[in-house]
């Protein structure tokens, strides 16, 4: 084997699993949306429920592969930061794995985000990635 060969051997061998694998594919006209809250909304108390809608694709609970599929992801006051890796799981990165369409959020007061992703059995977001728009809440 060539010293190059042995390189991309060992560079493939290093690489996380979820590099290695395609992202699932959406469909076509896939479509994440958030139902409610509003945009700019104004949440006294900062307690209330986010629904999520899903055009084009079914709801699966996580770990439950299913072409066209995937379950809820809330991202609070954060962003995808790699949409090859699977959507971390912590208090500005909430899974949905049970295939839930509400959610009953408490945010401390300040101006948030909230945007929606659809992950798949891995919870790596889907190519092209199904997303909603970010929308802001106020929370006084």
């Amino acid at each position: 084997m060539t010293r190059i060969a042995v390189f991309l051997l060992g560079t493939v061998l290093l690489m996380p699993a979820a590099a290695l694998a395609d992202r699932e594919k959406a469909p076509d006209g896939a479509r994440a949306y958030i139902i409610w809250p509003h945009d700019g909304a104004v949440i006294p108390g900062g307690k209330f429920w986010v629904r999520m809608g899903l055009q084009n694709m079914g709801l699966t609970p996580a770990g439950i592969r299913k072409p066209d599929a995937g379950h809820h992801h809330l991202l609070i006051d954060t962003e995808v930061k790699d949409l090859n890796e699977p959507i971390p799981n912590n208090k500005q990165n909430l899974h949905f794995g049970a295939g839930q369409t509400e959610a009953r959020l408490e945010l401390p007061p300040g101006r948030h985000t909230i945007q929606m992703v659809l992950g798949d059995t891995d919870h790596v977001p889907h190519d092209p990635p199904v997303v909603s728009q970010k929308i802001t809440v106020i929370v006084p």
